[in-house]
Formats: C-alpha cells, structure tokens, sequence
C-alpha cells in the first residue's frame, strides 16, 4: 500500500523542465531500433500490451460484442500470438462486453469519470464507477478534473483520484491526464505527481478525443515521474501511452523510451499499455508478414463489416 500523501508533494519543486533536453532524449530514443528476431518479439509483445477500445457516440450492442468476440479469439485464429491486453468500453457496454469476455484472460477496462471531458460532479463519477464495477469491469480508466487543475487546486484533484481508487479497491486504476490541455512539460509532470501519489496504477497521455494525444515527450516525462517514484518507493506505477499511436512503428518507439528509461522489469502489460484500435490491425500485419512470408490484409480486427 501507498504510505505517501498529498502533502508529501513538492510540485513548487517542479518547474522549467528544458524541452531542448528533453527533445534531444527522444532523437535517440527514435535512432534505436529492434533488429532481426527481437523485432517479432517486441511486436508481440505490444500486441499483449493494447488496450482494444471502442468509445464512440456510435457505439452499439453489437459493435461491442462482436469486438470481445474478435478479441477473446485471436488465438484461435493465429497461431502463436499473444491476446491484447484488455478490451475498454464505455460504463453502458460493461455488462454486454463481459458477456463476451468469458472464460478469456483478456481484462475488460471501462473508462469513468466523466469522460472525456471529466466534466461531472464527484458523486456523479463515484457512482458511475461502482457501476462498472458491479456489472464487471476489471479496470478503469478514469479523467481528471483539468479545469481544477489548471485552475491550480491540485488537492480537489489528488482527492478525486484518490477517491476513485479507494473504490476500486484491488482493480486496476488508469488515470488520464489528458496530457493536450495541460499546457506546459511542467504542468505534465505536476499531473503525473498528483495521479501517481494519488493511487493511480497507470497514468495515462490520453483520451483519444482532442489533439494533441500521446506525444513522446510528454510520455517521457510521466517516465520521468514514474522511475522517480520507484527510486524513492519501489513501488511500480504502469505507463499507458493512448491517442494517436495507429502503427508498430510509432509503437516501437515508445517501447524502446520506456525500456531504456525504466528497464526490462516493466515490460509486461502489468505495466505498459497502449491504448489504440487501429494498432492491434499493423501489429498484426506485421507479424504475419514476418512469420509467414504473405502479404495479408489488413482487415483483421477493427472494421466491422470483414471477420478475421
């Protein structure tokens, strides 16, 4: 358990981080490459780590069932590869999506909170939580409150969090930083601080709906953030890059950043997570292409309309 409280943060402390320093850490990140056998490693190895999510206004019974289907049957359809990580719905779609999900080690995560705007009052987001994990969620993935935050009332933020934790008890909490509209790398690592002292398991970039999403700077300082952390603790806290990450080999490079900067111990989806859709279809792709030889549609997972 987390001993640490709000009042053990210094986020005075936290200022000027140099982006220059900051870019120059990502160029070499990027000139790293995973060569010859290690590549199809790592390409499965990001397969097991994607969140496959489905959060749309337009989202239906079956567009939900038939992705758990598609989802918690991969194997059978490949040989050797690794199932995703976790299928992410909205709250409404939780008690249809675990349905699904039956008898698969694929987690079903549902997103909470508010989300995306995280634009609710407290017991709206608490009873909505408790919603999703009565019809079963394994983990959510929950938004802070940015207006509060940049309004500078990082406690109101911290006991959100840490709110929201306590109600999910032993199941996995994701919190989003929504890392676009906070500005500056200083108030990214602020954030990071808060979620992570917090309770959060994850923090992640995030939700997908406004731009810019994941950025690989911003993700290096949530890193940042997270080895700190385990220095001072030993505590591990998990990394979930989401929003814009759609092929292997922006993929690659964000696995290669988090590897050199917090080592081989996180890389397992107790800890990484890649939230996408479209990226589990290149993964795929890509490792067919490597095992077998064939060029392969790659129609495999996402498009309703085309089965494997």
């Amino acid at each position: 358990m987390k001993e640490f409280k709000f009042r053990s943060l210094n986020l005075e402390g936290i200022q000027n981080i140099d982006s220059v320093v900051v870019e120059e850490q990502i160029a070499y990140f990027q000139s790293i490459c995973s060569k010859g056998g290690t590549k199809i490693q790592d390409l499965k190895m990001i397969l097991n780590m994607i969140d496959f999510t489905t959060l749309d206004g337009k989202d239906t019974e079956s567009k939900v069932k038939k992705m758990c289907s598609k989802a918690a049957n991969l194997q059978l359809v490949f040989e050797n590869i690794p199932t995703v990580a976790a299928v992410c719905v909205f709250p409404s779609m939780v008690k249809i999506a675990k349905k699904e999900l039956l008898n698969s080690s694929v987690k079903l995560a549902s997103v909470s909170t508010g989300f995306p705007s995280g634009q609710s009052v407290l017991p709206v987001k608490i009873l909505e939580t408790q919603l999703a994990l009565d019809d079963g969620a394994d983990e959510i993935d929950m938004v802070i409150s940015r207006g509060k935050f940049l309004e500078g009332e990082y406690n109101y933020v911290f006991d959100e969090i840490a709110k929201i934790k306590e109600i999910c008890k032993n199941k996995t909490l994701k919190v989003i930083l929504e890392t676009g509209e906070l500005g500056t790398l200083d108030n990214v690592r602020k954030a990071s601080e808060i979620a992570i002292y917090a309770g959060a398991d994850f923090i992640k970039t995030s939700t997908g709906k406004i731009q810019p999403g994941a950025t690989m700077p911003v993700a290096f300082v949530m890193l940042q953030a997270i080895k700190d952390y385990y220095l001072k603790t030993g505590i591990k806290i998990g990394i979930k890059p989401s929003g814009g990450i759609s092929n292997s080999n922006t993929a690659f490079d964000y696995l290669v950043m988090i590897r050199e900067v917090l080592g081989d111990e996180w890389m397992t989806n107790s800890f990484v997570r890649f939230g996408a859709s479209s990226l589990a279809n290149d993964v795929l792709e890509q490792i067919v292409k490597m095992e077998s030889g064939l060029e392969e549609s790659t129609d495999y997972f996402v498009v309703d309309s085309v089965v494997y």
